[in-house]
């Protein structure tokens, strides 16, 4: 091979081209020159992601972060994805961390399995990941806060809380005391079996007769019970019978011909109340006419006269009186 310029000007074309290929796919340039799945996400803030971080779906790579641009009051990203990953409607793109000083990186979900999947050129779902800085700014605010209440309980003030208490115990030390004696001597009255508590306690007796007496309740309490349920069982079964018409209930229920008599019956007698209420026939006369009223009670005070004066005779004037009557 001969040193020749043009031999040289190959060999340094095509170290270049070499070059540029290494370089383009250790940044991953390359990529925007591969057929892929092309989304957008729109954040509020996207921390410190830039392009050409990774796109990561279950912790796997999928794709790169290709472009980032303002779009009104949002911050558009531009992600790459690989062609075989299926990215869904339902999906969730979210700005991660990884680690504390680690880089950032957007996380994709899977979605649902229901859910179409998205088209190239759509925006996807998202979700804010918290800031460390907002973080941190909270974390400094609680500890600002706990420092507060700290210094608040310092010094004189501590002094001014605890002064009222520490008086009302000097100043009622002795009932104190002779309260903490009380307690003591009765509770070990109590653990001594002693007294109305300490025999509820430690007598024995005294559990056996309140465990048989749980037990006759317990028991009063099933056969209850079962008395309840064999009176739904029998409530049931009646109810059942009437709606299939039998017994006196069921065919007073559910017979036609019945209910007809009935309604004839009743019918018959509102006839009858009517007529007694307007006076005719003998019981509607004898309600509501007055002249046979008037009547009846001059009757009713002759036959009381008849009486008195029967009363005033003696035995043989009434016997005479009834004789000659008949005679």
């Amino acid at each position: 091979m001969k040193n020749t310029l043009e031999t040289r000007l190959g060999l340094f074309v095509a170290l270049a081209a070499t070059a540029a290929f290494l370089l383009i796919t250790t940044v991953g340039g390359l990529d925007k020159f591969r057929p892929g799945l092309q989304l957008h996400a729109l954040f509020t803030t996207v921390q410190e992601l830039k392009p050409g971080d990774r796109v990561k779906m279950g912790g796997v790579e999928i794709g790169r972060v290709e472009k980032i641009q303002i779009a009104g009051d949002k911050v558009r990203v531009t992600m790459k994805l690989r062609p075989d990953v299926i990215v869904r409607t339902d999906s969730t793109a979210t700005i991660r961390s990884a680690g504390l000083m680690g880089q950032n990186f957007v996380a994709v979900d899977f979605g649902t399995p229901e859910a179409k999947a998205l088209m190239t050129d759509q925006i996807i779902n998202t979700a804010e990941h918290p800031d460390l800085n907002a973080v941190m700014a909270k974390l400094d605010n609680v500890a600002s806060g706990i420092e507060n209440i700290t210094k608040s309980f310092a010094g004189d003030k501590i002094d001014n809380l605890l002064g009222p208490l520490t008086d009302l115990l000097k100043q009622n030390s002795e009932p104190l005391t002779e309260s903490i004696a009380n307690l003591k001597s009765i509770s070990t009255q109590i653990a001594e079996g002693k007294g109305t508590v300490g025999k509820l306690i430690f007598d024995e007796t005294l559990y056996a007769s309140a465990l048989s007496t749980v037990t006759n309740l317990q028991s009063t309490m099933e056969d209850t019970s079962q008395e309840i349920k064999l009176a739904l069982t029998d409530a049931r079964k009646m109810i059942a019978d009437i709606n299939a018409g039998q017994g006196s209930l069921g065919l007073m229920v559910k017979d036609e011909a019945l209910y007809r008599e009935a309604t004839a019956s009743m019918t018959n007698l509102k006839e009858i109340l009517e007529k007694m209420n307007s006076g005719q026939g003998t019981v509607g006369k004898l309600i509501n006419d007055q002249e046979f009223y008037k009547n009846a009670k001059l009757t009713l005070q002759k036959v009381d006269k008849a009486t008195e004066s029967l009363e005033d005779q003696g035995p043989l004037s009434v016997i005479g009186i009834i004789a000659s009557g008949l005679f």
